[in-house]
């Protein structure tokens, strides 16, 4: 069902290592929406609105 929806073959690929680009995808950003704000602190800005300003770069971006 997969395969013939995205056409995995075709593009060269296949669900293992869609599934594992998914998951790198997801934790990288996880890991940066935690990160960023803590190095940015540092710099006298605020903890809480980097947060929310890195979330809502990453949701849309």
């Amino acid at each position: 069902m997969l395969e013939r929806l995205f056409k995995l073959s075709e593009n060269g690929t296949n669900v293992r290592t869609e599934i594992i680009a998914g998951v790198t995808t997801f934790l990288t950003m996880a890991y940066i929406i935690f990160v960023n704000p803590a190095i940015l602190s540092d710099t006298g800005m605020d903890r809480g609105a980097i947060f929310v300003a890195t979330c809502l770069a990453a949701a849309i971006g």
